[in-house]
């Protein structure tokens, strides 16, 4: 009972502590996300699973997110990319870190990933750099944040949320032929 005990109080600590530093996360302008990015990539989740990590006081719950990559956008991400991120279920017990996305298989995002494996959640201003490509109502691929908002300007990212959200959300391709052109220039500035 005092091993339960130990880990409900180091798990709350630590869900309260990623959950302040998750409340104070600055959303990233598109400049810094396509900068701070080691990799975009487009593709759709595969496989989502948590397990028991480290040992003792240290104990806690990992997810590995496997995402079949559709097309590299920037840097080399391969053929799959397996994400490792703090929080998650086994079993009974439950880790949450509050404003880190929840994937499930099948989702089709376009992902903006930093410092995978030594991050506790490996992407570009945690749930900034998730945008998630949805069939909008014509039918083409459409882009939106973490939260299901339309993402209409990227120029306002990070800037004026709603200004970003404000209308009709642009196409996936649109956001790619976007990325690449601020790589592009990110890259000659270098």
């Amino acid at each position: 009972m005092k091993k339960f005990s130990r880990l409900s109080v180091f798990g709350s600590v630590l869900v309260m502590a990623c959950a302040t530093l998750a409340t104070t996360v600055i959303p990233p302008s598109f400049d810094d996300l396509v900068g701070r990015a080691e990799m975009i990539f487009q593709g759709t989740v595969t496989d989502v699973r948590s397990d028991w990590a480290g040992e003792g006081a240290q104990r806690h719950i990992m997810s590995y997110v496997t995402v079949k990559v559709e097309e590299a956008i920037k840097g080399n991400p391969g053929a799959s990319v397996t994400l490792r991120m703090l929080g998650g279920t086994v079993g009974a017990e439950t880790m949450e870190v509050a404003d880190a996305p929840k994937f499930k298989v099948g989702d089709r995002d376009i992902l903006f990933v930093e410092n995978n494996g030594t991050q506790f959640v490996p992407l570009v201003g945690i749930m900034h750099g998730r945008f998630r490509v949805k069939k909008d109502e014509a039918g083409r691929d459409a882009v939106f944040t973490n939260e299901g908002s339309p993402v209409s300007d990227v120029t306002q990212l990070g800037k004026n949320e709603g200004a970003a959200s404000a209308g009709r959300a642009m196409s996936a391709q649109a956001l790619k032929q976007a990325i690449h052109a601020k790589a592009q220039a990110q890259s000659a500035q270098h």
